[in-house]
């Protein structure tokens, strides 16, 4: 039996258990991150405030998801937010195209893929990045609110680590909104749980809204995120074109 097992191993998973790689190609991969975050840095300074929309890829237009998330976005941007998505399609385009089609601004981080996944065609700009970490911290980085839409594990990796960043106040207490009840039963049933075990604080079951409802998810997002940071429209903001930056 040990010898099939050491027979199975290969040799990725070899060079793997042999610790930690050569201090060269460590920095490599820094500077590699580092070359990625400055490129979404600089792809997304004039994006101004933003609500990020997170849900799966897999709906496609004419789904009840997918119009559902249209009609949420275009009402979102219409309170003066960009909408920042994935950049992909699925809940991603819906979001963008709703803003798109609403007059408002409509943005994404698009993650890249051994299969190529393309960005979809409503973004007034867009980037694309290597790391999926790197792509979290810009869809967090600019946003004043989430949406959490149905989706997969991306989706539920996404509203996790933004919670999770306003739970331990490491960023500040934006709104999140989960919506769609039937859908997310489960997962609130399991937040409850953790209420009850302890896991978490009591309060920490008010750090989000549960809504089917857009008046509600728009009402709330007004409320907590314009209302309660006071945001004000931006000041237009110059390019400088010795940093080749552009609008």
């Amino acid at each position: 039996m040990i010898e099939s097992q050491k027979k199975a191993t290969t040799k990725e998973e070899i060079k793997f258990l042999a610790g930690p790689q050569s201090r060269v190609q460590d920095f490599k991969f820094a500077l590699s991150v580092l070359f990625e975050f400055i490129k979404g840095f600089r792809a997304l300074h004039f994006v101004g405030p933003c609500v990020t929309i997170f849900g799966s890829a897999r709906f496609k237009d004419g789904h009840p998801y997918f119009e559902k998330t249209e009609e949420l976005a275009a009402r979102i941007a219409q309170l003066g937010f960009t909408i920042m998505t994935g950049g992909g399609p699925g809940i991603m385009e819906a979001a963008n195209k709703g803003a798109k089609e609403a007059g408002g601004r409509s943005v994404g981080c698009n993650i890249v893929l051994p299969h190529e996944q393309q960005h979809n065609p409503y973004l007034d700009k867009w980037v694309n990045i290597k790391y999926f970490f790197v792509r979290k911290t810009l869809l967090l980085k600019y946003s004043y609110a989430f949406v959490v839409m149905p989706g997969g594990f991306g989706t539920l990796d996404e509203y996790f680590e933004a919670l999770t960043l306003i739970q331990t106040k490491m960023i500040n207490e934006f709104p999140i909104v989960i919506f769609d009840t039937a859908f997310h039963k489960e997962l609130i049933a399991h937040i409850d749980l953790l209420k009850k075990e302890l896991t978490i604080s009591p309060e920490d079951v008010n750090l989000f809204l549960v809504t089917d409802s857009v008046d509600e998810a728009v009402a709330y997002i007004q409320k907590n995120s314009i209302t309660k940071f006071n945001l004000q429209p931006e000041k237009p903001r110059r390019p400088f074109k010795w940093l080749f930056e552009s609008k």
